[in-house]
């Protein structure tokens, strides 16, 4: 399947009288896509479904016209210590243990790498098992991202999207913890209608983990089209592509 040649904000297919708004994570199987329809005030969250790449949440068809994506966009060339500026004023919100979800976004050479030894020396010898394993799903996306495209793509992290949700102030438990999972279950339930036909799928590659941090990532894809987002750093900063280095809350 090719890309398509449209850009972000450009229109795409016919007219559509609600907007597009998915929230997007990687998965054993690909993206897990949450995806609702916006008319007015009113979301309609739909059925979660996965895609095996990440050109396929761009090319998805009716398009997306917010994606809020739980993976690294913009990119340093070379590594810091704690990584980008937004990775450790996260971890520094957040504060412990919940700082811990937060992996610093790898290097833009160590996407090329072939084994972990390689990627780990270019990231200055610090990258985690987790950030190795997720590391083909950060080249994916810097083979597709443009500059243009981040007019649609919106990295959000759901850690922080909970941290909303929750009044600001770090959820308690981990997310792979029944308590976690009650705990982020609730947190949805009570701030989003329908959010049940995301978060009680069941669906073959996605855990519950998993599907919480969907349904919480389309919770803040639903923030940026009111525009009541709050960005770390409140100035981004640009990698060597041109592409913001920034999460969206």
């Amino acid at each position: 399947m090719s890309m398509s040649t449209s850009r972000p904000g450009s229109r795409r297919g016919s007219h559509l009288p609600y907007r597009t708004l998915a929230g997007v994570v990687p998965c054993p199987k690909g993206w897990l896509m949450a995806s609702a329809k916006l008319q007015g005030i009113t979301m309609a969250p739909e059925q979660p479904q996965i895609v095996p790449t990440f050109l396929e949440v761009l090319d998805y068809k009716p398009a997306f016209q917010v994606v809020a994506l739980f993976s690294p966009v913009g990119l340093l060339d070379d590594p810091e210590s704690h990584g980008r500026t937004c990775d450790r004023m996260a971890r520094a919100l957040l504060g412990r243990p919940r700082s811990g979800a937060v992996l610093s976004a790898p290097v833009r050479a160590s996407l090329k790498c072939d084994s972990y030894p390689e990627a780990r020396a270019a990231n200055g010898g610090r990258l985690s098992a987790v950030g190795w394993r997720m590391l083909k799903r950060t080249a994916e996306v810097h083979e597709q991202m443009a500059p243009y495209w981040q007019r649609t793509i919106h990295e959000v992290h759901p850690e922080l999207s909970f941290f909303q949700l929750n009044g600001d102030r770090p959820v308690r438990f981990p997310k792979h913890t029944r308590a976690g999972q009650d705990e982020r279950r609730a947190l949805l339930d009570g701030r989003m209608p329908g959010v049940e036909r995301i978060i009680n799928e069941k669906i073959r590659g996605a855990t519950p983990a998993h599907l919480l941090d969907a349904a919480a990532c389309l919770w803040t894809a639903r923030r940026i089209v009111s525009r009541g987002v709050v960005h770390l750093p409140e100035y981004p900063e640009w990698d060597g592509e041109g592409l913001r280095m920034e999460f969206v809350q």
